[in-house]
């Protein structure tokens, strides 16, 4: 039976990796119930935007008034068990490396402590041209600050 009685919330940075909880809407499944692949690439998105939030990105506005955002270079992802409707899954976000222009992300969806999908994004500063741009240093900063590795892009 899916789970129904936990609430949804944002538990913040948990052991390192922050943490945010999905609940699996109808319109994020199949025929048969079962969540559909590029639903959680949604969950991963929503969870990155909240972990940028909740570390305290106020550069990501700048970044937008300056003609900046972020695209996704590249995305990797192991399916390893179905997500159901109704169920309350978490995503697990942890920025591994942050270089002069992007930022590598690995991110789980799990149900209870069960792995359901394991995934790695990089994801590059773009200008409207779609060049890649340099994150803004206080960017950089926080996300070292919250123990992301530091390269040279």
């Amino acid at each position: 039976m899916p789970e129904t009685g936990r609430q949804l919330d944002t538990a913040g940075i948990v052991n390192g990796a922050h943490v945010l909880a999905v609940r699996v809407y109808y319109e994020d499944t199949d025929a048969a119930g079962v969540v559909y692949h590029a639903s959680f690439l949604r969950f991963a998105e929503r969870a990155r935007t909240e972990m940028l939030r909740d570390l305290g990105a106020t550069d990501i506005a700048p970044m937008a008034n300056d003609g900046l955002g972020f695209v996704v270079r590249h995305c990797s992802a192991d399916f390893l068990k179905p997500g159901r409707l109704n169920d309350l899954l978490e995503v697990h976000s942890r920025v591994l490396e942050v270089g002069g222009a992007s930022i590598t992300a690995a991110q789980t969806v799990k149900r209870d402590e069960a792995d359901l999908v394991r995934m790695q994004f990089r994801l590059v500063c773009t200008t409207p041209a779609g060049r890649a741009a340099r994150l803004p240093s206080g960017l950089r900063a926080l996300l070292r600050d919250a123990g992301a590795q530091t390269t040279r892009d």
